[in-house]
């Protein structure tokens, strides 16, 4: 039988981010993809004001108990945007009862960046995140999001190697598996990842694209989760969605109109030629 990925998160219906990317990106794997909503809002909340947002909360129990009753499990469980901090015993209760034995839980603690969190999210809420990464095999949070998990001084520049993997390593007390570290960068030429396999650390850069983009945070986690469950191990699916993140934003940094995420749909034959290397 085929590898199935449950993800979790919000469905924005403008904006390339959440639900909206993990399932065409993952799919286009080779893996099937099942989604939780959490939440459906008219637009993602960075870029755009005054957009809707309609919690999915209520509906969470009664998709459990279907799913139980229908005996499905699912191989990888990979989580985003949660929206509120009532639904994450929901969650944990639907990974229990849906993972398969071996199951991988790929927790990226979507909250913050930029040194703040994003609309309706606090400290509070990123004690439930931390509380989630404790069941997980894989944590993939930016810089931010590690500085408040872990309660370290956030940094933007100017850090070195020490401060990273005092970052990784207070991280991986959460969950005592693994973690990916986006947005590392110890040379304003160059932007990448640290990943701990939980023995060493390694490195992977890319020259730095001077231009931001919304979702790319979700692009990378996605394309990860879909290497990951091809049989990559953990630093060969870091590379390959660094790789193809990148790849997203070059198709994107002429378009000066789309300012809501990046073209991750141009991208996807790049992607397919990547994880068909292993095939």
């Amino acid at each position: 039988m085929g590898k199935k990925v449950l993800t979790i998160q919000d469905i924005s219906c403008v904006g390339q981010c959440s639900i909206t990317v993990a399932l065409p990106v993952i799919s286009a794997t080779g893996i099937e993809t099942c989604v939780l909503p959490s939440a459906v809002l008219s637009t993602h909340t960075s870029g755009f004001s005054g957009f809707t947002f309609r919690d999915l909360t209520e509906d969470l129990p009664a998709i459990n108990a279907h799913w139980i009753k229908e005996n499905l499990k699912f191989d990888y469980i990979y989580t985003g945007y949660i929206g509120n901090r009532q639904q994450f015993g929901y969650i944990t209760e639907i990974m229990n009862s849906c993972k398969t034995k071996d199951c991988v839980i790929i927790v990226d603690p979507v909250m913050a960046d930029n040194g703040r969190f994003y609309p309706m999210f606090d400290f509070e809420y990123a004690k439930e995140v931390a509380n989630l990464c404790s069941l997980s095999d894989i944590i993939v949070p930016n810089i931010t999001e590690a500085a408040f998990l872990t309660g370290m001084e956030y940094k933007e520049a100017g850090y070195g190697k020490e401060y990273i993997e005092s970052l990784i390593y207070k991280l991986q007390a959460l969950n005592g598996k693994y973690v990916v570290l986006t947005g590392v960068s110890f040379d304003p030429k160059y932007l990448g990842v640290a990943v701990f396999d939980g023995k060493v650390i390694k490195y992977y850069f890319r020259d730095r694209i001077n231009v931001n983009f919304h979702g790319t945070g979700d692009v990378f986690s996605s394309s990860f989760t879909g290497a990951l469950a091809n049989g990559f191990d953990i630093f060969e699916a870091a590379q390959i969605a660094a790789d193809y993140t990148c790849e997203a934003i070059m198709h994107t940094i002429d378009d000066k109109g789309h300012a809501y995420g990046v073209n991750f749909e141009k991208a996807i034959p790049y992607l397919i030629k990547r994880i068909n290397k292993l095939q």
